[in-house]
């Protein structure tokens, strides 16, 4: 039987988490167990994240409770933006900023998320704040010498160019990107190492995505290859014997090294499933299919621990897996991860299944 003809558990889409370690400021970045920890305060990448979590599901189904999530989020990356285009990322319970300037990877979360706003059916007003964030902070992305930067720019700037047709700026931006991807590639990758850097750390899949976004804008045939070259190199490091094995992060995994089974992230397994479907959108290749399901189903207790870590009691997730089994407290960033996965599955279920 075809593979994506088989029903995969899909636990209904459920907020109620998001909305509870959600305040008027905006997503908290950490909890203790099932409680929303305070002392940690929140973070710019937990709440573009959030930002482009609401919107998916926005767009699938238009529920005003995850439209004004979505306006605090917003709310909050204005906010963290300082007045040069760069970004903070910590942010105190207080409202007090607790770094001078984030990296350059919160910047291109900021811009993933400000970007994928523009092509979501929501209100212009809400729409031309997002452009405004996007526009003053995309020089950074262009001076970055961050691999993640640059994809996650990329991708702000797919869902750009989709809204904006007409402007001619984000393909060129998205080639000068791309390309400069492509020479991380060209000078790190070996025979046995099909890859852009020298190791392979965290959100790993946003890269390849990126390429296949680029050559979905594009249409060059360069960034086709070494995005499926790629990919097809992290599922043959993540796969084993169909089922996902996160990197884990206890030690990257260093070109020529051996691979650290623990601990294990929701981000990786999201980051997959949102990579696999975007190149099965790019190529009609159902073998990305599989790696987008297989990875999915790593929320699900198809795993080398068979935990699951979805938590359905909360609607959040479990921050990860340890040798001893679930890291039971419930962040930000594993629900979030949760939910992008999750809604991918869905969008997939409606156009294919």
């Amino acid at each position: 039987m075809n593979r994506r003809m088989v029903p995969i558990r899909r636990p209904s889409i459920n907020f109620n988490w998001l909305q509870a370690l959600t305040d008027d400021t905006g997503i908290l970045q950490h909890a203790k167990f099932a409680v929303a920890n305070r002392k940690e305060g929140y973070t710019t990448d937990d709440n573009a994240r959030a930002l482009v979590a609401v919107l998916k599901y926005y767009k699938l189904r238009r529920e005003e409770p995850v439209s004004r999530l979505a306006e605090t989020y917003l709310s909050f990356l204005f906010h963290m933006q300082k007045d040069d285009g760069m970004v903070h990322n910590y942010m105190g319970y207080n409202r007090s900023f607790l770094d001078g300037e984030g990296s350059h990877d919160s910047l291109g979360r900021v811009l993933w998320a400000s970007g994928y706003t523009q092509d979501t059916p929501t209100p212009e007003d809400f729409r031309m704040s997002a452009k405004e964030i996007f526009d003053r902070g995309l020089i950074w992305a262009l001076k970055s010498d961050s691999p993640r930067t640059r994809a996650f720019a990329i991708l702000g700037l797919y869902h750009y160019a989709e809204a904006f047709p007409q402007d001619k700026n984000p393909p060129l931006n998205m080639t000068l990107l791309a390309n400069r991807l492509c020479e991380g590639y060209r000078c790190e990758s070996t025979s046995s190492w099909q890859w852009f850097e020298p190791y392979l750390t965290y959100a790993n899949p946003r890269l390849p995505q990126s390429l296949f976004r680029a050559y979905q804008t594009t249409g060059e045939q360069a960034y086709l290859r070494i995005a499926e070259k790629t990919l097809g190199f992290l599922a043959e490091k993540q796969i084993i014997q169909d089922v996902f094995h996160p990197v884990g992060n206890r030690s990257w995994l260093m070109r020529g090294g051996e691979q650290a089974l623990y601990d294990q992230q929701p981000i990786e397994a999201s980051c997959m499933v949102e990579a696999a479907s975007t190149a099965f959108q790019a190529t009609k290749q159902e073998k990305y299919l599989e790696i987008a399901y297989t990875a999915f189903e790593w929320f699900m207790g198809k795993n080398s621990k068979k935990v699951i870590v979805y938590n359905p009691a909360t609607s959040g997730c479990y921050d990860g897996i340890t040798p001893e089994g679930l890291n039971r407290n419930q962040g930000a960033e594993a629900a979030i991860s949760f939910l992008l996965a999750r809604l991918e599955i869905e969008a997939l279920s409606k156009k294919h299944l």
